[in-house]
């Protein structure tokens, strides 16, 4: 039996290797800004045509959240040479999918399409960047969208409003303290000329990674490239960046929310470090320590020994500048919000107080290094790891060296972090209770 445990973990460690082989591609800057990368793979015939903008809810004034979330809507409108609507069929036609997304920090937005449709992904990305429809007929439309999408995800979903209610009390000068989504009430009030200012502040070629991956002849993309691209002028005015530093937590801030549920929920948020930093790493290898997969120790404990929750999980926000590290776990039908939270505090205190043994480091490294590789199995990931990397960094090639962060951190690094971060004083606890419990006297 040990034999053949030996041979699997070799056979384990090869595979990794060779998934580990490194990502090849090239870079380089157009006269207007634009940063472009390029990842040449033929394995499959598609390609991955992305831009991602770095423009977020964090660059919003606080009086006009919501904007980077609409303009994800917004720049499927069509432009002066897409007629409204038709944005999407173009892709479709051509047997592709696309897609758009918005966190704190940037946007973005890509295709993914048959390989000899690289031109058309080109343009249609051009197009969205020099001169897309931000007028009042779609951004009525766009309005109502996105009024609905917070009523579904946000108002009328159980535990929707978690995000929002735990980083409004986690963050009292920094904008991470909005919701990506925003406030209707200011996407109402806004005019015409405030989105249009919007998207000439901030869809600028030099605010903007053109990262493209697939089955492409580098040449002919570099000519596609120069052709629709080269001539969108660059953006005069200074991109807003907040400097804002959110001062320290000072003391644990409690608090209850009631909402449409029928089990009690507990919410803890510790501040953490920003991304990219020796702590940031430290602590994503303690949020998969303590909640990734049926045997991690917060779903272990709670879940199946305890059974105090019905689901636990630690999700770490990994943002540009320092978030939080999120504790949530829905109470078991029965079981008081408190009980929960000590047996949270006991987990999370066991790994402050004891180093975690050898066993469970290894399986821990392997847990991170498994999720690495996945990250970039496809052409759609390496496309957005790419743009992520340069963006944030200034260095795409830490898609082959990030991994040797997360190695180089050691179990006393976990142990120190979980004492740092994972404070009391550094919290925020929020009991979710049904809305039946507020009635009562």
């Amino acid at each position: 039996m040990r034999i053949l445990f030996t041979l699997m973990f070799v056979c384990v460690a090869l595979f990794s290797q060779a998934q580990m082989n490194a990502i090849q591609f090239e870079e380089y800057d157009l006269d207007n800004g634009l940063h472009v990368i390029l990842h040449e793979d033929h394995s499959t015939p598609i390609v991955a045509v992305s831009i991602m903008y770095h423009v977020g809810s964090k660059n919003e004034q606080p009086d006009k959240t919501g904007f980077a979330h609409f303009f994800e809507h917004l720049l499927f409108e069509g432009s002066e040479n897409i007629e409204r609507g038709e944005y999407d069929s173009y892709v479709e036609k051509a047997g592709g999918t696309l897609n758009a997304n918005t966190t704190y920090d940037r946007t973005f937005y890509f295709e993914i399409l048959p390989s000899n449709q690289l031109e058309l992904g080109l343009w249609l990305e051009s197009e969205r960047l020099l001169h897309a429809k931000v007028e009042n007929k779609g951004i009525e439309t766009q309005r109502e969208v996105v009024k609905e999408e917070r009523r579904q995800r946000v108002d009328n979903q159980p535990y929707g409003s978690l995000l929002q209610e735990t980083m409004k009390r986690a963050f009292s000068v920094h904008p991470y303290q909005y919701t990506v989504i925003g406030s209707m009430e200011h996407l109402d009030a806004a005019v015409e000329s405030d989105y249009i200012n919007f998207y000439k502040d901030f869809y600028v070629p030099n605010n903007a990674v053109l990262s493209i991956a697939g089955d492409i002849d580098p040449a002919q993309a570099k000519v596609w490239i120069e052709k629709y691209f080269a001539g969108i002028p660059r953006g005069n005015g200074e991109i807003y960046r907040p400097t804002v530093v959110e001062p320290p937590l000072g003391g644990e801030v409690r608090d209850t929310v009631y909402d449409n549920i029928q089990l009690p929920a507990v919410v803890q948020a510790y501040r953490s470090p920003a991304q990219g930093t020796d702590d940031a790493y430290a602590m994503e290898m303690l949020s998969t320590l303590l909640s990734q997969g049926e045997s991690s120790r917060l779903n272990k404990r709670l879940v199946d020994e305890e059974q105090k929750s019905l689901f636990i999980g630690n999700f770490m926000l990994n943002l540009e500048d320092p978030g939080v590290s999120l504790v949530f776990s829905i109470c078991n039908n029965g079981i008081e919000p408190a009980d929960v939270e000590a047996s949270m505090d006991n987990v999370i205190n066991e790994v402050k107080t004891d180093l975690i043994d050898d066993k469970e480091f290894q399986k821990l490294r392997n847990q991170i290094e498994s999720n690495f590789i996945s990250s970039n199995s496809r052409v759609a990931g390496i496309a957005e790891s790419l743009a992520n990397y340069h963006m944030y960094f200034g260095d795409t090639n830490l898609i082959n060296t990030e991994i040797d962060k997360y190695l180089a951190v050691t179990r006393e690094d976990i142990q120190r972090v979980a004492n740092k971060y994972f404070a009391k004083d550094n919290r925020v606890v929020l009991y979710y209770l049904p809305k039946v419990e507020e009635m009562k006297p």
